[in-house]
């Protein structure tokens, strides 16, 4: 099958090009303003490649059959890509998330029954073999008590960037934390009520209450926040104590969410709008 790629030289394109190939599928146009996209020679030293989106539109229409179309672009872009590659007669797998709104999602939902192509987005942490083992573990005659800690500190450049820009990334909750309430939700079933303790442009924190659970969460992109000055990174998540290994869940699982979406069994945009309707609202949340 014939893939495009949208937002090629993205830090996450590589694994999008990755499972295009080991999926035994060609990547045949590319698209990135950005011209700093050579590792597109590692997996399709044949793609085809534009700066400009009329360009590449242009050349869709007249020369390319497209099978799907791999959305990597920045977050506020994702709607008007994911739109212009249904258009183009293209089914789409897009990075999280899909949209910044409900309302968008709804949108982008009715456009894609109307022509008839899928949408998908990638939420590989539900993908992950101990994660399947803890679905499978959650009892419904249990209420957990959750604690998830998650801080992965950013420098200056980041608030000069649209991740930074809460109007472009949707803010740090929907930036960095995306993976992880969809994660819960999936777990522990719909959202209940939601409370916000602090927020700062640094870091999030709050209260979730699911069906099955109560989850404190601390997000933060600040290495003060870190619990030793040797570490990069810190990711925890703790289920009435037990702590849950959350840095072997950050293997990379697109080739596998690649191979479930073209087997017919990816996750679509209904799978979307619980995370998406949370993370909104966090937004539009006074501190309480």
């Amino acid at each position: 099958m014939n893939f495009a790629l949208i937002g090629a030289a993205g830090y996450i394109a590589p694994r999008h090009m990755k499972a295009i190939k080991e999926t035994g599928n060609q990547l045949v146009v590319a698209l990135d303003p950005h011209d700093s996209v050579g590792v597109l020679d590692s997996y399709f030293p044949d793609c085809k490649f534009f700066t400009q989106f009329e360009r590449f539109d242009r050349h869709v229409l007249k020369y390319e059959k497209l099978d799907y179309t791999s959305i990597c672009s920045p977050n506020y872009l994702h709607e008007f890509h994911i739109k212009s590659a249904l258009r183009l007669g293209s089914n789409v797998i897009c990075e999280k998330p899909l949209a910044l709104t409900t309302e968008n999602l709804k949108e982008l939902e009715d456009i894609s029954s109307d022509i008839g192509k899928e949408v998908n987005c990638i939420l590989q942490l539900r993908l992950h073999p101990s994660i399947k083992i803890l679905k499978k573990m959650v009892s419904r005659n249990n209420y957990y008590k959750v604690k998830l800690t998650y801080v992965t500190p950013r420098g200056p450049w980041y608030f000069q960037s649209w991740k930074g820009n809460v109007k472009r990334s949707g803010g740090i909750e929907t930036n960095i934390g995306i993976h992880f309430f969809d994660l819960l939700i999936w777990l522990f079933g719909p959202v209940d009520k939601v409370r916000l303790i602090k927020r700062t442009p640094y870091l999030s924190e709050g209260m979730l209450y699911l069906e099955l659970a109560e989850v404190r969460w601390f997000l933060s992109i600040s290495k003060k926040h870190l619990p030793s000055k040797s570490m990069t990174s810190y990711r925890s998540l703790l289920i009435d104590g037990e702590e849950i290994q959350l840095d072997t869940l950050f293997t990379d699982l697109h080739t596998e969410s690649y191979r479930q979406i073209l087997a017919g069994k990816g996750y679509g945009i209904s799978d979307c709008y619980p995370s998406i309707n949370l993370v909104a609202r966090i937004r539009d949340m006074e501190v309480s």
